[in-house]
């Protein structure tokens, strides 16, 4: 059985990862998988949880919700309420379970059923087949609306992630830039000459420096600066370290 709804989502993809999920009341007959009364308490649970998780404002995945069924032999005592439950460890995301537990009967019981999310949402995808170590530009990848939920490792949403980064491994036509894909890039090796902006309160000096490790943008790097001082600032371009002072 399929459900969409619209759901907002951020860029961290930890977009329906709940901790737990608020007790809801079902009538015994919607434990019949066959009956669509599953989709609409679903999306109810789903709605309620991400509106009290997420902020307002952000832009909209197209969830899809798939919700298995219980084996035909299962024979459940009758229940006056029942209520959902994620297993621990699980989340609301790609393939996972949801739980069902008797609270209202004479006999408790609880069942698992197989419960897909899919994320529909803008990503970007490799435009052409690229080697691995390459350095990513804007020409390399177009948009293109993908499950999220597909894979575990975090769709990279913007081009100023991922722009500038190199690729982890070999990546073909079509595939979804995520996390896992990409890793920062090395832009000068240790011993190279670079430049050292110091900046302070209302100050910015620029000053010569040797590295003394390997520089990667966004990470820190050691540099011996002029007067033979020791310090750690952050990569900021190919050859530039910027230190807070």
């Amino acid at each position: 059985m399929l459900s969409t709804l619209i759901i907002p989502y951020r860029r961290s993809l930890t977009v329906l990862a709940l901790a737990g999920l608020a007790s809801a009341s079902l009538c015994a007959q919607a434990l019949n998988p066959s009956r669509p009364d599953w989709l609409a308490p679903t999306q109810r649970w789903l709605d309620a949880a991400v509106a009290t998780a997420l902020p307002p404002g952000t832009s909209p995945l197209r969830a899809e919700i798939e919700l298995g069924e219980l084996d035909g032999r299962l024979r459940l005592a009758p229940c006056a309420k029942v209520e959902p439950f994620l297993p621990p460890g699980s989340r609301l995301w790609g393939k996972t379970r949801l739980g069902v537990r008797c609270v209202d009967g004479p006999s408790r019981w609880s069942v698992f059923l197989p419960l897909t999310i899919k994320a529909f949402g803008p990503a970007w995808v490799i435009r052409g087949d690229v080697a691995s170590g390459t350095v990513l530009t804007e020409s390399d990848a177009l948009q293109a609306e993908v499950d999220w939920a597909l894979e575990p490792s975090p769709v990279v949403a913007t081009p100023d992630q991922w722009v500038g980064q190199v690729a982890a491994r070999a990546l073909s036509t079509g595939q979804v830039l995520r996390q896992g894909t990409i890793r920062p890039a090395q832009v000068f090796l240790a011993g190279a000459q670079i430049r050292v902006v110091a900046q302070g309160h209302g100050f910015q000096v620029m000053t010569d420096g040797l590295a003394l490790s390997a520089g990667v943008i966004g990470q820190q790097a050691r540099v011996r600066m002029e007067n033979g001082r020791i310090m750690s600032g952050l990569v900021t371009d190919r050859r530039t370290v910027s230190l807070e002072l």
